[in-house]
């Protein structure tokens, strides 16, 4: 499951953005992955671990529901639970 996330620019800089990735890992547990940073610019990685699937939905829905708050916008969804 991936949701992209985006915030428009204040003043001249650029946009920034948000991807989360939900993935199951090699060994049954699942994979939450932040990847944020500005459009053309650095960016930041944040792996988070866990050992039952709903503990990684809810990790993965607050941390979206959290950024929605913060006024990013949804630019795209993918996977089984996404969102329309």
């Amino acid at each position: 499951m991936r949701v992209l996330l985006q915030q428009p620019p204040a003043g001249n800089e650029p946009s920034r953005y948000l991807q989360l990735t939900l993935t199951p890992d090699l060994f049954g547990g699942w994979e939450l992955l932040r990847e944020t940073g500005q459009i053309g610019g650095r960016t930041q990685l944040r792996r988070d671990q866990f050992l039952q699937p709903d503990e990684a939905h809810r990790a993965f829905e607050k941390a979206r529901d959290t950024q929605l708050k913060r006024g990013f916008q949804v630019v795209s969804t993918s996977g089984a639970d996404a969102p329309p």
